[in-house]
């Protein structure tokens, strides 16, 4: 039997990779993007080129807020909720209202949807490792209590919680996945590991917030789309439940800087910038939860992801000057 699958921000970094694995198989996917203004439409509809070519991939371009979720929700087995307003220095001032109505309101209205829908086996959340702020301990479990120093982690905080309580009140099956500082191709424009590697390749200076000692964990995309379909599958009672999605090491960010600059063949220039607010100091991921629940591993090394994002990344540039 075909299944059905929903994914929202099917356009978008870790939406459009989750699609095109969804339809290598053998699922039927109905993609939903409103496509905001936040980075470049024609971004966009290049990371779904090959899933507009599929048989089994429809795409309606709507608001979430706007679509009639009772009458497209049955027959659905799998919702993979990916849609957001991301961004942690964006989210301060006046642009906090797209923050609440992306990442809190249109989640609410798909749980609502997803109570009255008894066939969907498994509603799988993106959220974030931004929840826990500056955290107290590293590797940071799930037990940790959150601490967001950012307006966008107390969004997907909130969404997490109105997840679970749509799930202990209605029964709706929701999972939440916390991803660590993804990276690989199609990242988005406004993300780090992009900025990074497109100053390296157009030989120009690149702005470093901080001293560059902060640490991240780093996470390829095909490790968070692999942890998505396991959550989907999974056959325990995971629902309600969070889990740490990360890349398997914590790594400075001065060390990222160097192995762009071997890896591309190009010299960096940074110009040093002060920390901006909502930066969280370090994250690692406890993933130990994911490991023996979900049957979750790591499996692209940073070296090699980094590989495949440079290229990929050599590649856009060069069509966008081709003759």
């Amino acid at each position: 039997m075909t299944l059905t699958s929903v994914v929202t921000g099917c356009a978008g970094f870790v939406g459009s990779h989750l699609t095109e694995r969804l339809l290598a198989e053998g699922h039927r996917v109905i993609g939903v993007d409103c496509f905001t203004d936040y980075y470049s439409r024609e971004v966009k509809l290049s990371n779904l080129a090959a899933a507009l070519q599929h048989p089994n991939f429809r795409l309606i371009e709507a608001d979430i807020l706007a679509l009639d979720w009772t009458a497209l929700l049955p027959g659905v087995t799998f919702l993979f909720h990916q849609a957001a307003q991301a961004g942690v220095r964006a989210s301060w001032g006046l642009s906090f209202g797209h923050y609440t109505r992306h990442n809190i309101d249109a989640t609410q209205v798909l749980l609502e949807a997803a109570r009255s829908t008894p066939g969907l086996r498994r509603f799988v959340f993106a959220s974030t490792s931004s929840v826990y702020g500056d955290a107290e301990t590293y590797p940071t479990p799930e037990t940790l209590a959150p601490r967001p120093v950012s307006p966008y982690g107390i969004t997907k905080l909130a969404a997490e919680r109105l997840g679970q309580l749509y799930w202990r009140n209605f029964g709706v099956p929701f999972v939440a996945l916390r991803y660590f500082t993804v990276y690989g191709p199609r990242q988005r424009p406004d993300m780090g590991f992009h900025k990074f590697i497109r100053a390296a390749l157009d030989r120009r200076p690149l702005e470093i917030y901080g001293d560059g000692l902060q640490t991240r964990d780093f996470t390829y995309v095909e490790d968070i789309v692999e942890a998505n379909l396991l959550a989907a599958r999974c056959p325990g009672p995971i629902e309600g439940e969070v889990f740490n999605i990360g890349g398997g090491s914590r790594v400075a960010l001065n060390v990222v800087l160097e192995l762009i600059a071997h890896l591309s063949g190009e010299s960096l220039h940074l110009a040093m910038q002060p920390r901006q607010p909502g930066d969280a100091r370090h994250t690692a991921a406890d993933i130990q939860k994911a490991n023996h629940v979900l049957g979750y591993h790591p499996r692209r090394t940073l070296r090699t992801g980094l590989q495949h994002q440079i290229a990929w990344m050599q590649r856009q540039m060069a069509a966008t000057v081709a003759p």
